[in-house]
């Protein structure tokens, strides 16, 4: 008999771990869809920059996060031998593995807000300061319950904050990261004739559609294996993300007069809505909360190519920062029991948490870019802005022509 328990043990814990490590694998492919997402979008000579700033952030994420920001947000390291760390078929190992993804997209998202005019190696700098300690500080306030935050909300509000797969941790954060580099970095070059904005339009549809195609894919692994073991997966996170897609879809096409940029960003919107409460809420309610999302990116994202003040080129901060943040939110409306929900949340945990997400987003983007900036500049010269990213940085264009 005990060997039975212990064989079924065996089956049940590498289970977990090959469920898990498939969920890194899914959301690490999402990395590749940031790639395309900004190379259709920005302008040629500054495509290659593009490829290069997605796989590199991952590199650099991936060591500043596991010497320094998974230890700050879930006090582990891995200094410890091969035999202990490989304990359980490893999965603790797949564990960092997969939240690894979760922070290196914080440097993918600050990508597609900064392109066209940022330095390579001080925003490099700053996405392993950004994965080291401000991502990994409301990481684990969150999902970890560090500094007793969530005790005190749940004690003060009748619940804790409740982000099942991130709208305000990964996707809200990295988008208020990025509204501070665009911030600092200010308009490009060409954008104002006279007094008047000029829009540059996406250098490849196709491009950037594969880009969404991937993202959308890789997204069901983001919020499915957010339970992080078998015995919590849950079908209604799947069709609530594919609720919240479509929602995102339709209310794009609808706002965004047939553009196929705001098309293809429609169904981000409304996952990045989504992972919030995509545990809790009712299928119809995060049809809603994609549709919202979905007009909440047109409308934004419409406004900010009419303003002198901020260029975020893939309107990142309006599609994570603010798509997030009404996730967030969202979560204590339509999971709550009286809009279909399963409930155990309350909305004013949910304003708090998603406020405090800001807040850190703000400030940390605030130090990192502010020191940065002072000390060894972010952006780029005007002679090799006029050249591109791609031969001003890299010395070679997406094209070769000979």
């Amino acid at each position: 008999m005990q060997d039975i328990n212990s064989a079924v043990e065996t089956l049940v814990q590498s289970s977990n771990t090959f469920f898990l490590l498939i969920g890194a694998i899914m959301v690490f492919a999402m990395h590749a869809g940031f790639a395309f997402l900004e190379v259709g979008t920005v302008r040629s000579k500054n495509q290659v920059n593009a490829l290069v700033k997605i796989i590199t952030d991952f590199g650099v994420s991936c060591l500043a996060y596991f010497f320094i920001g998974y230890w700050l947000a879930y006090d582990t390291t891995f200094f410890a031998s091969a035999g202990e760390l490989s304990a359980n078929n490893g999965y603790d190992l797949v564990k960092f593995f997969f939240l690894m993804t979760f922070a290196a997209a914080i440097p993918a998202i600050v990508s597609g807000g900064i392109a066209e005019r940022g330095k390579f190696y001080p925003f490099l700098l700053a996405s392993g300061l950004i994965v080291a300690f401000v991502y990994p500080f409301f990481e684990g306030l969150i999902w970890n319950g560090n500094y007793g935050f969530q005790s005190w909300l749940e004690e003060t509000t009748g619940a804790a904050f409740h982000d099942f797969a991130g709208s305000v941790v990964v996707h809200g954060v990295g988008g208020w990261l990025a509204f501070v580099g665009v911030y600092f970095l200010g308009l490009r070059r060409g954008r104002l004739a006279g007094d008047k904005l000029v829009a540059f339009a996406p250098s490849n549809i196709p491009f950037l559609a594969l880009g969404t195609w991937i993202l959308c894919i890789g997204w069901f692994g983001f919020n499915v294996m957010s339970a992080q073991s078998m015995d919590g997966i849950s079908g209604l996170v799947a069709v609530n993300s594919l609720m919240a897609m479509v929602g995102g879809i339709l209310a794009a096409l609808a706002f965004g007069k047939n553009d196929p940029g705001f098309i293809h960003n429609g169904p981000l919107a409304g996952l990045v809505a989504v992972c919030a409460g995509s545990d809790i809420m009712h299928p119809i309610g995060s049809l809603v909360v994609g549709i919202v999302a979905g007009w909440i990116f047109v409308q934004l994202f419409t406004f900010l190519q009419k303003t002198k003040k901020v260029d975020d080129v893939l309107g990142v901060w309006p599609l994570h920062g603010v798509c997030g943040a009404w996730g967030g939110i969202a979560a204590g409306i339509f999971g709550s029991e009286s809009f279909g929900g399963l409930g155990g949340v309350t909305l004013s945990a949910q304003v708090i948490g998603t406020l405090v997400g800001i807040l850190v987003a703000l400030i940390g983007g605030a130090i990192v870019y502010g020191l940065i900036s002072k000390v060894i500049g972010l952006r780029l010269s005007e002679e090799d802005e006029f050249k591109g990213a791609d031969l001003a940085i890299h010395r070679i264009g997406s094209v070769n022509h000979d």
